[in-house]
């Protein structure tokens, strides 16, 4: 049995996570929702958070707003953007690489400062000009890579701002939804306070940067008041929240990373966390039977492997791609998952807009997949070696370690030899925009990192253009062609819906095609709570939203 959850490390858990919360910030009165995260170290907390779309849903959505948001209230229907600190939105008759955006009245900073379109272009400009006093390339990777077409941002008056792109791109309003608003002035305030001593001036806008992280502000739902690096991070309500339907009935969230699934079930059924995320699959009728609830729900979100396609690399030939994605069994996965996962036809299932209707059908094929491999000159006596890039834990990354040795054993029938490197998660993570072939690859020919699909770029996009090669974005294996740039440029000068779902789906009909992945499950989103969690909604979506939830007190 490849799932084990093992009572014995319930000790281990509960001395961990009662060492973490003795610091009698926990007042027995107050509404405390705890969270074990599936990573390693608490996401950055200054506004554009690391640790992939873990750190989005922990320390951005509900410290900081963008000028769009997912909409997250339903749990029957797609996610789609919805205004935020926008009101409306549109690109320029006159010219389609400005976007002109009109700001919402009356917001505050939880410093007390006013939003205004000062302060969207002081946060385009943290992350692109390099000019810029407070430009924070600690900010660039994890922003950039998700929105590589905007260039600037200007002032036309308090509440209009104009953003432009270098190229037309259509999709500019949901990039945006990654650009997250931190307060100009407080920042200032903080970099008034650094010591004289600190002279260099990116010496200290990077100890101001510092500070803020130590203690944000930004204008979402929750504020942070407590950061112990790799420990835990507290949030305490934002009652002043212009958004009465996210205005927060907890009144304090607590942060802790548990990236053992193991240890973050134990910590659950010890009372020592309320909530988890991806717990050990094998312990959910235990943990159901506790009384806790389960939560889950289909979502665009894929956990592959993406291939190299540098000088020698073994997935050059695409009979080996195709033969890779025949030869796995996933519904056989899918109930060692306990039901975790959904099965993949490609990122986009059929049925959507975007699907394409490709001619080369991922299933589980396993005589067509010999017969590719035979074509293609190996056999069991002579296997073809591919070494795998993979993390332990992470955002989105499910049961990693299980799942890439189950495909390790699968893939031998298709006379596969699979060698695993296993790092830390924002190593993996952060080697997604150095690319193959990068020290940070440590040799591998294909990387394990998910990916939400929420959109175009982020599901497609990215992955297939020579523009979004590293460290653009995160085109990690070079996947090059001209073909695939002219399908992406049309999709993205495509300004009306119909027209650009058509573009989609003739660009994901190619993708699946050519397999540039292994696509192996798309994620449920996996999530146990207490049962005095309520007015949870788990969207079909990679993000959750904290501030319509309450708790009742109590342990």
């Amino acid at each position: 049995m490849w799932f084990r959850f093992r009572p014995a490390v319930l000790a281990g858990a509960i001395a961990i996570a009662g060492t973490l919360l003795a610091s009698g910030s926990v007042i027995a009165q107050e509404k405390v929702l705890r969270i074990g995260m599936t990573a390693a170290d608490i996401p950055r907390t200054h506004g554009q958070p690391d640790q992939g779309f873990e750190g989005n849903r922990f320390t951005g959505i509900p410290m900081y707003d963008a000028l769009v948001h997912w909409d997250l209230s339903k749990g029957d229907a797609a996610s789609v953007i919805i205004p935020g600190l926008a009101t409306e939105w549109a690109v320029s008759p006159t010219d389609p690489t400005k976007w002109i955006f009109k700001l919402r009245p009356g917001v505050k900073f939880h410093d007390g400062s006013a939003f205004n379109a000062d302060a969207v272009v002081w946060n385009v400009q943290k992350v692109l000009d390099q000019a810029a006093s407070h430009f924070d390339q600690s900010q660039v990777g994890v922003t950039v890579s998700r929105m590589p077409n905007l260039v600037s941002a200007r002032k036309i008056d308090d509440l209009t701002v104009e953003l432009t792109t270098r190229a037309p791109d259509s999709f500019i309003p949901i990039n945006l939804t990654n650009l997250f608003m931190a307060s100009p002035a407080h920042w200032q305030k903080l970099l008034g306070e650094v010591p004289a001593s600190v002279a260099d001036p990116k010496a200290r806008a990077a100890a101001a940067w510092t500070a803020f992280a130590a203690n944000p502000s930004g204008t979402g739902p929750f504020r942070g008041v407590r950061l112990v690096p790799r420990e835990r991070f507290e949030m305490v309500a934002n009652k002043g929240y212009w958004d009465p339907a996210r205005t927060p009935k907890i009144d304090r969230v607590v942060l802790l990373p548990l990236p053992e699934a193991n240890a973050r079930t134990a910590a659950l059924l010890a009372g020592q966390v309320d909530w988890i995320e991806a717990p050990a699959p094998d312990a959910v009728q235990q943990i159901t039977s506790r009384g806790f609830k389960m939560y889950q729900n289909a979502q665009p979100h894929v956990w592959p492997w993406q291939f190299s396609f540098r000088e020698g690399s073994p997935w050059l030939d695409r009979r080996v791609r195709h033969a890779a994605n025949l030869c796995i069994n996933r519904d056989e996965l899918k109930q060692l998952l306990n039901g975790q996962m959904e099965v993949p036809r490609g990122t986009y299932p059929p049925g959507h807009p975007w699907w394409g209707n490709p001619s080369f059908e991922i299933k589980y094929d396993l005589a067509a997949a010999k017969r590719l491999m035979t074509e293609a000159g190996f056999s069991a006596s002579r296997p073809i070696t591919v070494k795998i890039l993979t993390s332990a834990s992470g955002s989105g990354q499910m049961q990693p370690i299980v799942m890439n040795e189950w495909l390790q054993q699968a893939l031998k029938e298709c006379f596969f030899n699979v060698e695993l490197e296993v790092g830390e998660w924002n190593q993996v993570f952060t080697n997604w925009r150095e690319g193959a072939g990068s020290a940070g690859a440590r040799g591998a020919n294909a990387t394990n990192v998910t990916f939400s699909a929420m959109d175009p770029f982020f599901g497609m996009i990215r992955f297939v253009t020579r523009q979004t090669n590293p460290p653009a974005s995160n085109n990690w294996g070079f996947f090059n062609s001209d073909e695939f740039d002219q399908l992406a440029a049309t999709a993205r000068s495509t300004f009306d819906n119909a027209g650009r779902d058509r573009a989609l789906a003739a660009l994901h009909k190619r993708l699946v095609e050519e397999a540039p992945f292994l696509w192996v499950a798309h994620d449920v989103g996996p999530r146990a709570m207490s049962a005095r969690v309520s007015g949870v909604v788990q969207p079909r979506s990679w993000f959750i939203d904290i501030a319509p939830m309450d708790i009742r007190p109590g342990s």
